[in-house]
């Protein structure tokens, strides 16, 4: 069952991906966030396919591995399954409902929107607000996804000796932590409308907001991943290997242009490709006042730069950690800050 906080609570934000799992855990003090802790481990290899965890011990031990490593002092968790994994749809319930009325409608209601035995389901609401659309109405967020889906990241989680205290979707956790980002953004992203693109391992998404709420998401199969494999080829290396000299450097000096900028090249059209999706998604849809560039792609030196310029929109590498302190013992996660949205996201559910 997904369980939105009500209050706040200490929460690991835990990103469990292809390639790693990342962790970390955020504290507030006069109205600023500050890392308390933060760690980032390979997730072993095959233990993940197509975003299903087939070996929960072995994702466990990484995510062990992570909080140890990190000194995290919280026990539980946030995760988040992906948004192809979740059904998101709002429905309309009348503003006279009492709580317990409006969870019994909901359920009720649910197995319209669901389409798979509501035994084999997990879900949970959440209201949104008045209705745009009718007065009498209030608008009610329904979040639905298969069991096994959520029990496969639980039992990863509790094979580490955390508890999953909240299960979210992806796509919520990223906008959450938009929002971070705010300091980077015109007008703080108010009246504006700005385009992240987030690059992780294996898969991108290519979000636009529009007053810091996403109106538009697109997934596609693209990601760093695929670089660490062409460095692999080219030059006779383990995929370990090649993931250690993409970032820490020593490849021949081949490797800018036989090998790098083509990679740059179809990030490029990757991006214009999902711009021009999203220009035709709608009438009305006009070319973002600004993209951020997030995952760890983003710190391909000079990314940034190159996209704006081809695709014609003012770009910057997204940091969402710039206005937080950072403790002594986290110092590493400024290294990884483009590739904490979901990670951050998730953590952010401590406040709420």
């Amino acid at each position: 069952m997904f369980s939105f906080a009500k209050k706040y609570r200490p929460l690991l934000g835990l990103d469990i991906t292809t390639s790693s799992v990342k962790l970390i855990e955020l504290t507030m003090s006069g109205g600023q966030y500050r890392v308390e802790s933060y760690a980032a481990e390979p997730t072993p290899h095959n233990a993940i396919n197509e975003k299903a965890i087939v070996d929960a011990d072995a994702v466990g031990e990484a995510i062990r591995r992570a909080v140890k490593r990190a000194g995290a002092k919280s026990r539980n968790a946030a995760i988040a399954i992906s948004g192809d994994a979740a059904i998101t749809k709002v429905i309309q319930m009348p503003l006279s409902l009492r709580e317990n009325e409006l969870e019994a409608q909901v359920e009720m209601q649910a197995d319209q929107y669901i389409p798979f035995p509501m035994e084999e389901v997990s879900y949970d609401y959440q209201v949104v607000g008045p209705s745009d659309k009718d007065s009498t109405m209030m608008d009610v967020l329904l979040v639905a996804t298969r069991t096994e889906n959520v029990e496969q990241r639980r039992a990863a989680v509790h094979a580490a000796g955390l508890n999953a205290k909240l299960v979210d979707v992806e796509a919520f956790a990223l906008e959450n932590a938009c929002a971070l980002m705010r300091h980077q953004m015109p007008d703080g992203g108010m009246d504006r409308t700005v385009a992240v693109v987030d690059f992780g391992a294996s898969a991108t998404t290519f979000s636009v907001l529009r007053d810091l709420k996403v109106v538009y998401t697109r997934d596609f199969a693209f990601g760093g991943q695929l670089l660490t494999e062409e460095i692999m080829r080219t030059y006779g290396l383990t995929m370990e290997e090649a993931g250690r000299a993409k970032k820490e450097g020593g490849l021949p000096s081949n490797y800018q242009p036989e090998v790098l900028d083509p990679f740059i090249d179809d990030m490029t059209q990757q991006v214009s490709r999902s711009l021009q999706f999203y220009l035709a998604s709608g009438s009305g849809r006009s070319q973002p006042d600004q993209m951020l560039i997030c995952g760890g792609c983003a710190n391909i030196p000079g990314v940034a730069d190159v996209i704006s310029s081809r695709v014609g929109v003012a770009a910057l590498k997204g940091d969402p950690l710039g206005n937080m302190k950072i403790a002594s013992k986290a110092q590493s996660v400024v290294n990884d800050a483009t590739a904490l949205l979901i990670a951050c996201g998730l953590a952010l559910r401590s406040f709420d």
